[in-house]
């Protein structure tokens, strides 16, 4: 039976056929339903959110080195985390299949970077499959498992945003578990690569390439759509879908294990018509081998590279190549008077509370991956800095011992700090900074929609575990200043950040307050301003709340939107700002 399904869902409906028994991976715009939706398969897959993607990658290692089939999942930053054990893992192979899913963002719509994935699978030496729709992530999914346990090597899954978001239908079967018994068999020329036995395992991963390139050239994976002659286009991944549309007349070879590149396969293709064009998302590396093989094509003086693919990107590449006027974008009506809409600090957020009082000091904030990267947005701009996850914390104490002529802010959330955090400020402590680190703390990963993480107390199959203590890993790094703070409490947060950024030696303060959206209390009195009382200094407005209208005459609150923080009440010098009466 077809049945509805985005690609995360899909692939988390191809996990569970392909008879994967253990699941891990670190939660990330576009990947994160993947392993949510993993979950309800509870009963044949063990599940997990892990502290970060390195951690994912080796608890499937781990998993799949005992002969359990095994996923992994992550976003493409992830992959940087994670590009360690890759590297080797590559070397020494796997028993059970091990597939790791990456999920790339061109276009940038929740990612600090677009790089392209690919790369990896190059640089790893491992093979990638390259899913265009639904069905085909629930299939490659199946596929990939196959091709890992038939070649012992971990396989590479890449998707993106529109594969992993986009619907279609996908036909489901049943599941197929491994007659692999779990239990690991020791070997250490296998499973050790010191040089002595690394040596010998880097000669078979060359000839494991030479042998996947054969399998690609013959993987139905791969497959030729001969129509008209006078243009082939080699694509793969959602690109796909969009040439069948811009180009419904070309022959198209498209590329379903897009790496090993299918060379004999390319090459039959290439003879066959007269232009070839290769249409890929962001960086030319099919263009360039295909090159590479002296074979004539061109792509990117044709297609962009960068941003997302779309069919009205190729619609004007095409009327490029054909020398004709690009056809025109008509504006969207229904959306003409509409205002522009930035994303902010949700009503009642716990983290407007901690800039409000860090805006009251002249001091450098480098931030970090969360919501409260918004930080840095008017009105609030409070953050000056943002690189990548635990970077925040990093980036302070580097800052600190360059000699800085202001105080330095380390700002990182939670589930940020147990990402890859910790390291950080021990290193903060250890090389004696002088740096503040702040951690946000709102009680879940927020930004990818309240995932659960080591400080939550509960894990992701819904069991109650142990809840890691901040407070007490700080001291264990050797933080003696450690504060906790309730954001909504303007004048006590700042009295500790005032104290803590005089002093001589590191210090931690957590801003500690539940993320409203998760918690979603009902709130039967809002706050008001008294209209009469109010002399429109507008400094309400600055703490950025989108409940408050300054758009008016004077300030106004939206009761409907209003979480009754408190933080405006706390700002208004005109003391104007109450709770409605019952």
């Amino acid at each position: 039976m077809a049945e509805l399904m985005s690609g995360n869902q899909a692939i988390a409906r191809g996990a569970y056929e392909a008879g994967i028994t253990v699941a891990s991976g670190y939660p990330g715009t576009p990947s994160t339903e993947i392993l949510e939706n993993t979950v309800q398969y509870k009963d044949s897959i063990y599940c997990e959110w892990a502290p970060n993607e390195k951690v994912a990658f080796e608890v499937g290692a781990g998993a799949a080195f005992a002969g359990a089939r095994t996923m992994v999942t992550m976003k493409h930053v992830g992959l940087n985390v994670a590009a360690d054990p890759l590297m080797t893992l590559s070397y020494t192979g796997v028993e059970g299949g091990f597939v790791f899913i990456v999920a790339d963002d061109p276009g940038m719509h929740s990612s600090q970077n677009e790089q392209d994935s690919r790369h990896y699978a190059i640089f790893g030496k491992v093979p990638m499959l390259e899913p265009s729709d639904s069905q085909e992530a629930k299939d490659f999914m199946v596929a990939a498992i196959e091709i890992s346990e038939e070649f012992k090597t971990p396989v590479m899954l890449r998707t993106n945003t529109r594969v992993s978001h986009s619907r279609s239908l996908v036909n489901t079967s049943d599941r197929v578990q491994s007659e692999k018994p779990v239990a690991f068999e020791k070997n250490p020329a296998r499973w050790v690569p010191v040089p002595l036995w690394a040596r010998g395992m880097r000669v078979r991963v060359e000839e494991r390439m030479e042998l996947l390139k054969e399998y690609a050239c013959r993987s139905p994976l791969n497959r030729i759509e001969w129509n008209n002659k006078e243009l082939g286009i080699v694509t793969s991944s959602i690109s796909y879908q969009y040439v069948k549309e811009v180009w419904p007349e070309a022959s198209v070879l498209k590329l379903g294990m897009a790496y090993p590149y299918p060379d004999r396969l390319i090459a039959e293709f290439a003879a066959g018509v007269k232009t070839l064009l290769v249409v890929e998302e962001l960086d030319p590396l099919l263009e360039e081998h295909i090159s590479s093989l002296g074979i004539k094509c061109v792509g990117r003086e044709f297609i962009p590279g960068i941003g997302e693919l779309t069919s009205d990107v190729l619609r004007r590449c095409r009327a490029k190549m054909e020398g004709q006027a690009a056809p025109e974008q008509p504006l969207a009506t229904y959306a003409a008077e509409l205002p522009n809409r930035p994303p902010v600090l949700c009503p009642g957020c716990p983290h407007r509370g901690i800039f409000h009082v860090l805006r009251k000091h002249n001091v450098v904030v480098t931030g970090d991956i969360g919501c409260y990267s918004l930080g840095a947005f008017k009105p609030l701009e409070r953050l000056d800095s943002i690189l990548c996850m635990g970077a925040g914390i990093s980036m302070a104490h580097g800052m600190d011992k360059a000699g800085n002529d202001r105080k330095v802010v380390g700002m990182v959330g939670d589930s940020t700090f147990f990402h890859s955090g910790i390291t950080g400020l021990l290193n903060v402590a250890y090389n004696k900074s002088k740096a503040t680190i702040v951690v946000v703390d709102n009680r879940t990963t927020a930004m990818t929609g309240h995932q659960d993480h080591p400080g939550t107390g509960t894990t992701l199959m819904g069991d109650v575990t142990v809840s890691a203590s901040i407070e007490a890993i700080a001291k264990a790094c050797g933080i003696n200043r450690v504060n906790v703070v309730n954001p909504y409490n303007v004048e006590a947060t700042n009295k500790v950040v005032t104290e803590d950024l005089q002093a001589d030696e590191p210090s931690l303060i957590i801003s500690r307050a539940t993320c409203p959206l998760k918690e979603r209390p009902k709130i039967d009195n809002p706050y008001q301003i008294d209209q009469d009382k109010c002399k429109n200094c507008k400094l309400c407005t600055k703490i950025g709340c989108p409940a408050i209208d300054g758009g008016g005459e004077k300030p106004t609150i939206n009761p409907v939107l209003c979480f009754a923080c408190g933080v405006c009440h706390q700002v208004c010098p005109a003391d104007c700002i109450s709770k409605v009466k019952k």
